[in-house]
């Protein structure tokens, strides 16, 4: 999508967990990641696992998502991953935090336990399922001028 162009891209990955979703855009090349996670373990893990390989475009959060989103503008990122905890009203509640925060023509990559329609102003890019996982990769749409 960025023809293989990761340079200068800032990244959010708003419910790290074990950090897979933003290492990978490390070791893609983007600019920035910011990893959110509320559990202080994982922050832990996290900081070992950036330490271990010298990574130093990494930014951790050890917050709610739901708070550590919006305190993240003005920053405007070109990628935002979205994986909560399945159940709940995660998504709902996660999605308009990371629309506010997302650039022009970025990217929202979704993780869900069922199929998540396209947000407002995005459209739709791809839908994978690997097994009761639904990921999701939307694009927002340009706005007519």
């Amino acid at each position: 999508l960025w023809d293989g162009e990761f340079d200068g891209r800032q990244v959010l990955d708003a419910f790290a967990g074990t950090g897979a979703l933003g290492l990978e855009a490390v070791s893609r090349g983007v600019a920035s990641v910011v990893m959110v996670e509320h559990d202080r373990g994982a922050i832990a893990a996290l900081k070992a696992i950036c330490d271990k390989l010298h990574v130093t475009n990494v930014t951790l959060i050890a917050a709610d998502a739901m708070v550590a989103i919006p305190r993240q503008a003005p920053t405007r990122f070109d990628l935002i991953f979205l994986d909560p905890p399945f159940g709940g009203d995660w998504l709902e509640r996660a999605i308009p935090k990371a629309l506010a925060v997302l650039a022009d023509d970025g990217l929202l990559y979704i993780e869900a336990e069922t199929v998540v329609p396209p947000p407002p102003s995005m459209e739709l890019l791809r839908i994978d399922r690997a097994g009761a996982v639904h990921s999701h990769l939307f694009r927002r749409q340009a706005t007519a001028e």
